[in-house]
């Protein structure tokens, strides 16, 4: 039991450190490419090395199961990235950051509503999304002034409601059984069927002698590998180990990792309100964790569905 918790919170963490990286990779590929080909070219590679990974398919899937696969495919790999990107072209990058940290708020309503496995909303989950947004507002804006965008902040917001529709759509696939690899695959490729009609709106080129830039192609395949292929499979088990609301919590400490990433990889330094901001957005997250007692008879309910 106790071994499936750590694992689920390993498989977390893990997603999250790669995923707080993952902005290097964006900006240097930015040069070259738009936010379009980035996601297109990342999802298809992504896809390709989970076929790779395990090439069996995924059999004996009923029509209400493939309704969810392509829901879950629609909402997490098109939808969200696309709401995201667009906000990010009209409002600031720090509303952004801000705003999609608020997703973990919106996994634990809708978990509640949806999700019978899902226990209430507790004191401390509150208690540590402020303390977390607090320190999460003092990272990104780091003294610069907030300004609003409210077209821009309004996709943000939706955006971090996607993201949280797609967690608790993972959980109910997670019921199903299968293999999280094949299932991974499986959201990717309705993602990008999602995906393809809009490359047309967006003016997409498919140019591949850009790759021939070994920059552009390394920065490429990590976001494809590693930032598609692996974390999602990897946050995917987190979710059916810990549930939609613990694991949502982790987001928090996304902006952490980007200014630890910054200070190393970029030599940026930190600033005050950034260090201060990083401490408590760690604490909103231990806040949000904790249980106070342990309840075994939650734990077992918890493990008993894997």
């Amino acid at each position: 039991m106790e071994n499936k918790n750590l694992a689920g919170h390993i498989a977390a963490l893990y997603t999250i450190i790669l995923w707080g990286t993952t902005f290097i990779s964006t900006k240097i590929l930015l040069v070259g490419f738009q936010p379009i080909e980035i996601l297109f070219f990342r999802f298809v590679i992504g896809f390709i090395i989970l076929f790779i990974i395990y090439p069996k398919c995924l059999r004996g899937v009923t029509y209400k199961q493939e309704f969810l696969f392509i829901a879950t495919g629609f909402c997490g790999i098109c939808l969200y990235y696309l709401l995201e990107n667009i906000a990010l072209t009209i409002t600031t990058a720090s509303n952004v950051g801000v705003i999609i940290s608020v997703s973990p708020f919106f996994t634990a309503v809708l978990s509640r509503l949806f999700l019978k496995s899902e226990t209430k909303i507790k004191i401390n989950f509150l208690i540590g999304f402020f303390v977390a947004m607090i320190g999460i507002v003092l990272i990104s804006f780091n003294g610069s002034k907030l300004k609003l965008n409210p077209i821009g902040d309004i996709l943000a917001v939706a955006a971090a409601f996607v993201w949280a529709c797609y967690s608790v759509l993972i959980k109910k696939i997670a019921s199903f059984h299968y293999p999280v690899v094949l299932t991974t695959r499986r959201t990717f490729f309705y993602g990008i069927l999602f995906i393809i009609p809009t490359l047309f709106l967006f003016d997409f080129q498919f140019y591949l002698s850009r790759f021939t830039n070994m920059k552009y192609l390394f920065n490429m395949v990590y976001l494809g590998v590693g930032a598609s292929a692996i974390c999602f499979v990897t946050w995917n088990i987190a979710i059916k180990m810990l549930g939609t609301v613990k694991t949502s919590i982790y987001i928090y400490i996304v902006p952490v990792i980007t200014t630890i990433t910054s200070v190393i990889i970029l030599k940026e330094t930190i600033t005050y309100l950034s260090a201060v901001g990083t401490m408590l957005t760690i604490l909103g997250l231990f806040l949000s964790e904790y249980n106070g007692k342990c309840n075994i008879k939650n734990i077992k309910e918890q493990n008993n569905e894997l």
